[in-house]
């Protein structure tokens, strides 16, 4: 007889947020842009700053249902955010700086679209979408969604391990890290003119984290093709960290021995560092994590270290003492 041991980390999912309201990447300017033009955030970005994107509704995107079986080991005791919450609650600078970017993200062109294998590997190239796929097998796993500014989800993501496509890659012994460079179009995204921005947005994770099970390339959620505001066609989840470090829309993927600069450190390296695990003891400058909202239902919950994944991921980190794990 089969008996299912949940892990700390699974949550139900009658308590999983729903679809609606789930990702992003984060709305929190770093106190050093004021100096550039902009307004620093005094806490999490709250309030919907528009100060570019559509006002008005733009023809949905279409989205394709994807069949992938779920994967058990990643079920979740959390209710899931509603679809509707989690498609409309996104972080994408790109488009806009408030909350409320789908609309403007409908410019988004994602298809065709090809991910550049760069740097320390066996065979630099590029490879459609369409035809990694192909080698893919994919799966649908719930994770829980932690945003730096103290809000967070759970969503049914659609994807495969990251791990499946660093093999497919073949990186040289010698690469250390991976590096993910996302899409900067001017002409779809509107957020390129904030020159300020160390635009592309990049970011990186060490080889060992990219090899680890949890980290995931997702292509869909809550069973359909990524719609564009949630980082169409591809992009990064990195559950037990925050969530900028999971970059959207990639279209590059690099291998090095050098420790990637990302985006946001560029831009608040005091702020908002390389490592990112969520870690309820440490705050923020700016704010508290030791709590977190729950988007669709306003609820305030504890946060939990490594955001409940510390099973898979702790001991990844048990001996970088010198290193700041946790901002």
């Amino acid at each position: 007889m089969f008996i299912h041991r949940r892990r700390g980390w699974e949550i139900s999912e009658s308590r999983v947020t729903p679809e609606g309201a789930a990702f992003a990447r984060r709305a929190v300017l770093g106190g050093g842009m004021a100096a550039a033009g902009l307004l620093a955030a005094s806490g999490p970005a709250r309030a919907g700053w528009k100060l570019f994107g559509s006002s008005t509704a733009a023809a949905p995107v279409a989205l394709k249902p994807l069949g992938a079986a779920p994967n058990m080991r990643f079920r979740a005791e959390r209710a899931l955010t509603e679809e509707a919450q989690a498609t409309s609650y996104n972080n994408y600078y790109e488009f806009g700086l408030s909350k409320s970017v789908a609309d403007a993200a409908t410019a988004l062109v994602s298809d065709p679209w090809s991910i550049e294998l760069a740097g320390m590997v066996k065979t630099p190239r590029k490879i459609g979408l369409e035809d990694l796929l192909k080698q893919m097998k994919l799966e649908e796993r719930i994770y829980r969604h932690r945003c730096v500014e103290a809000w967070a989800m759970t969503v049914p993501w659609t994807g495969f391990p990251l791990a499946d496509l660093v093999k497919l890659a073949e990186p040289l012994g010698s690469a250390n890290y991976v590096k993910f460079t996302t899409l900067a179009d001017p002409k779809t995204m509107p957020g390129l003119r904030q020159a300020w921005y160390p635009w592309p947005y990049t970011e990186g994770v060490t080889m060992e984290e990219a090899m680890n099970e949890l980290a995931f390339l997702s292509v869909g959620v809550f069973g359909k093709t990524l719609p564009p505001q949630n980082g169409a066609p591809i992009r990064l989840n990195l559950p037990w960290k925050y969530g900028f470090k999971s970059a959207k829309s990639i279209i590059k993927i690099e291998f090095t021995d050098q420790r990637p600069l990302s985006f946001w450190q560029q831009l608040q390296d005091t702020e908002y560092g390389f490592w990112a695990n969520v870690n309820p003891e440490v705050p923020h400058p700016r704010w508290s994590q030791a709590e977190e909202r729950l988007i669709g239902t306003g609820t305030v919950a504890k946060t939990q270290i490594w955001n409940g994944y510390g099973e898979f991921v702790a001991g990844m980190y048990a001996n970088k003492t010198k290193e700041r794990l946790f901002a």
